[in-house]
């Protein structure tokens, strides 16, 4: 029993560390001009936007790399990689902005960090309803592809650590209680 127990105090203080790191610097997008446009800096906490000529997966994996580490010790971080329907950034970000992609970083129990744009030439439906619709941006006398958008979705340390607590607990409970059940019908009776 002291073994498990020690077992599970090492997987707890294993959690709280990495959920303790600090989070990692979200860079800004290489060779991108930053957006100005109202609703891309201050308006809505936590979003900014880029003006690129870089692919989708080009600026996704960018900004995975970027994610995938802290900058305490350069420590690695589990990231995981999810695809939403566009509508979905419509409904998180902004609903007057388009979109034709949004994907979500995620580092379990912290935070995520959603990269979404609009590529206006790869956009099917916003062709076949535009009279004469714009395939790139010109943006202070320079032509570009995509438009990136990023939301930050963070949560505060004590907050992840309350529910890293609530996991070890239920899950050590759950873990008893199935132990119980399963090894019960064997028991010496005296």
């Amino acid at each position: 029993m002291k073994k498990i127990l020690l077992i599970i105090l090492f997987i707890y203080l294993l959690g709280v560390f990495y959920l303790a790191l600090p989070e990692p610097v979200v860079p800004n997008l290489p060779d991108s001009l930053k957006s100005t446009e109202p609703g891309d800096t201050w308006q809505i906490p936590g979003v900014w936007a880029y003006y690129t000529n870089l692919s989708r997966r080009e600026a996704v994996d960018f900004y995975q790399q970027a994610f995938s580490k802290t900058h305490f010790l350069n420590l690695p971080l589990p990231v995981l990689r999810l695809n939403h329907p566009p509508e979905y950034a419509q409904e998180l970000i902004r609903e007057t902005q388009r979109f034709n992609f949004c994907e979500e970083l995620v580092h379990p129990f912290r935070e995520s960090l959603f990269v979404t744009g609009w590529v206006p030439s790869e956009d099917e439906v916003y062709l076949k309803k535009s009279k004469k619709p714009i395939t790139e941006f010109l943006i202070e006398g320079d032509l570009y592809k995509t438009k990136v958008t990023l939301y930050h979705v963070q949560s505060p340390v004590w907050a992840r650590i309350l529910v890293w607590t609530g996991v070890v607990g239920l899950g050590s409970l759950l873990g008893l209680v199935t132990k119980t059940i399963i090894f019960s019908p064997w028991r010496k009776r005296k």
